[in-house]
């Protein structure tokens, strides 16, 4: 079975789809980490594609926040102080429509990327990830959202 190319995402397509929305209907990113200059940086990178972003230093505020209905992709680091990525993300496996998640670490191994992605992550990336990397990702949870959404 012959794999088909997956289109490389660029800045120009994001911005397209996502800058002409209203800004209530853009669609919204959450980012759990615990390190404030993460989350200042991946807010600015998800709102330079289009998107809102919303960030939490713990996966207990986000929680807490009550946004979860209406989150349509979630960046989670996988250790923070209280409940980890994993643990939140595990709680989460079971909402319908699943919340596309990206996973970003430093703490990074090959057993929790393989446990991460069977129970649905979208992706899994090595802090510090690149700003393509993360974009492609994203956009990858976006569509993932779009599609469970049947818009």
């Amino acid at each position: 079975m012959a794999c088909t190319p997956v289109p490389r995402v660029t800045f120009t397509s994001l911005n397209e789809r996502y800058f002409m929305m209203t800004e209530s209907s853009k669609p919204l990113v959450a980012i759990v980490d615990d390190d404030e200059s993460v989350r200042e940086a991946m807010e600015s990178l998800i709102r330079s594609i289009g998107c809102r972003a919303e960030s939490h230093d713990s996966a207990e505020e986000f929680l807490l926040a009550g946004r979860l209905p209406e989150t349509d992709c979630l960046i989670l680091d996988l250790k923070m102080p209280g409940m980890g990525g994993m643990a939140l993300h595990g709680m989460l496996a079971g909402i319908n429509p699943p919340l596309p998640t990206v996973f970003i670490t430093a703490h990074w191994d090959q057993e929790t990327r393989m446990e991460a992605m069977r129970l649905g992550a979208v992706d899994f990336l090595r802090k510090p990830c690149g700003e393509d990397a993360l974009i492609e990702a994203v956009h990858r949870a976006l569509e993932t959202a779009h599609a469970h959404k049947g818009n």
